[in-house]
């Protein structure tokens, strides 16, 4: 390994930690051998109901150097979102990560100065930002390159701080130094699968993502199916169930990022305040918020559903 790799990563490292991520790892940009049939035979199942862009770029999804050509090394890192305080106990919930500011938004801005500072102190290469927008399998990378491993509810785990965070990637033509995985430490547990009351989780390892609650009140367009009726345990907007019941996430500490800091309605409403909600409100509560992305109607349907 040379001196310039092992220089320049512990440098992509330090910046990382100063823009406020948890951690960085490194892994080198090639094939990803081992998912490649996990996601088709997902995809042929039908695992992913009507999210029809995850049949997109599936070559590019799968070889980084397809999205950036001449690349050498994805840079993965991970960004807290925990809150310091939860919704009002007799509330219609909203998942955490959608607590404040559309991270988004929040982390394009810390991944262009990270991209900046590179380029000031290496110079010129070729690189591009990814937040989960793109087709990029974040968490394979991410376990890749030794931040956690992929637990039996899918997410992404990690012994220290456990799994409410974004996951972000710079792919570079840079040739640097990686990281190794660390051993997947679920043991025996099982209590993600126990607690999903869709049964989203088939199997240990496996999401039907077409029968997930935050599928249903997110990326679902049409009317929710009656079947699920009573099934969704309040959840409005996205779904923490299997975050929350996770031995691991004893260990989440509250972020410290301002822009993540929820609306004090978003806190304070109850259930009532929810069913009365107006679209005025709807857009000064969520005026940059990631909830936008279901739109008023939709969180109406949502809320509506939860009420039947």
């Amino acid at each position: 390994m040379s001196t310039s790799a092992s220089k320049y990563s512990s440098f992509i490292k330090a910046e990382a930690k100063r823009l406020g991520f948890l951690s960085c790892g490194i892994s080198k940009a090639e094939f990803l051998e081992e998912e490649a049939p996990r996601l088709e035979k997902w995809l042929n199942e039908g695992r992913h109901g009507e999210m029809r862009y995850m049949e997109n770029y599936f070559d590019k999804r799968l070889d980084p150097t397809r999205l950036v050509p001449g690349s050498k090394s994805v840079i993965s890192m991970i960004l807290n979102y925990y809150p310091e305080e939860t919704q009002n106990k007799d509330s219609y919930k909203i998942s955490k990560y959608a607590y404040g500011r559309d991270y988004h938004f929040v982390i394009k801005d810390k991944l262009k100065q990270l991209l900046a500072s590179l380029q000031h102190e290496i110079g010129d290469f070729h690189g591009r930002a990814f937040v989960d927008s793109a087709p990029v399998l974040d968490k394979a990378w991410a376990a890749r390159s030794g931040l956690g491993w992929i637990g039996k509810n899918s997410n992404l785990l990690t012994r220290q701080v456990g799994s409410f965070y974004f996951i972000a990637e710079l792919i570079v033509d840079l040739v640097l130094e990686y990281d190794t995985p660390v051993t997947d430490h679920c043991g025996t547990c099982t209590a993600c699968i126990d607690a999903c009351p869709t049964d989203a989780i088939y199997e240990p390892y496996k999401v039907d993502g077409s029968k997930c609650i935050s599928y249903f009140t997110i990326e679902l367009k049409d009317d929710l199916p009656s079947d699920y009726q009573n099934k969704f345990e309040d959840w409005m907007f996205g779904c923490d169930i299997c975050q929350d019941v996770c031995p691991w996430n004893r260990f989440s500490k509250p972020h410290n990022e301002p822009l993540f800091n929820p609306h004090p309605q978003l806190i304070e409403n109850d259930k009532k305040d929810w069913e009365e909600i107006t679209r005025e409100t709807f857009n000064e509560i969520f005026r940059k918020s990631a909830v936008k992305r279901t739109k008023y109607e939709g969180l109406k349907r949502n809320i509506s559903f939860l009420k039947e």
